[in-house]
């Protein structure tokens, strides 16, 4: 492979990180600007918690998840508007797609506060005033809230997550008290798996 192949990808690569980080900063100011309680989840929060111990070992992630109330759904869909995003539900799931380029991949999806995400998981989603903010502008749900989610979640990108947030010393044996006992066994195998 060429120099300048390599040098396309690799700007190519930066433009699609950029584009989720701008696309992250438009809906959260759009959300701030509306007064709506939020908190970001998923990646977004797992990275800036990381962030906050070893920003070198953040890992790049193409999805936001923004954690709101299902009450507040006809004010996000007003501000989602305003950045040139409109509301769509797809087998349950809500999302702002980009007007100009309604590509489910590059959705911001919305998970329901204080719901449970799916009927077979044992605990809800934690509700939006569970946040830190970490960053002004970018509440994120509580770390407690987010393993939580994860483990429920307990799909190989979730694992991964939980096992960025142990390496860098945010989650540890004492977030297995108080879970449910198929949560706490998973979060216990991450642990042993990796020597913690």
């Amino acid at each position: 492979m060429s120099a300048a192949s390599s040098v396309g990808l690799w700007q190519k690569h930066v433009m699609a990180v950029d584009d989720v980080t701008k696309r992250m900063a438009r809906i959260t100011a759009a959300l701030e600007a509306a007064r709506i309680p939020f908190a970001l989840v998923g990646g977004q929060a797992v990275a800036l918690w990381v962030a906050t111990k070893d920003p070198a070992a953040v890992r790049t992630t193409r999805d936001v998840d923004i954690l709101v109330g299902r009450h507040n759904l006809a004010e996000v869909r007003k501000a989602a508007l305003s950045t040139g995003m409109e509301y769509f539900e797809v087998l349950g799931v809500g999302m702002l797609l980009e007007r100009d380029d309604p590509n489910p991949q590059r959705a911001v999806r919305l998970v329901w506060a204080a719901e449970k995400v799916r009927p077979e998981y044992a605990l809800t989603s934690p509700d939006v005033t569970d946040v830190h903010v970490l960053e002004p502008g970018k509440p994120v749900v509580s770390l407690a809230g987010l393993v939580r989610m994860k483990l429920m979640a307990n799909r190989d990108q979730d694992r991964v997550h939980l096992r960025d947030l142990i390496d860098v010393d945010l989650v540890g044996r004492d977030r297995v008290d108080g879970l449910p006992p198929e949560l706490a066994a998973r979060l216990n195998d991450l642990l042993t798996e990796m020597g913690r």
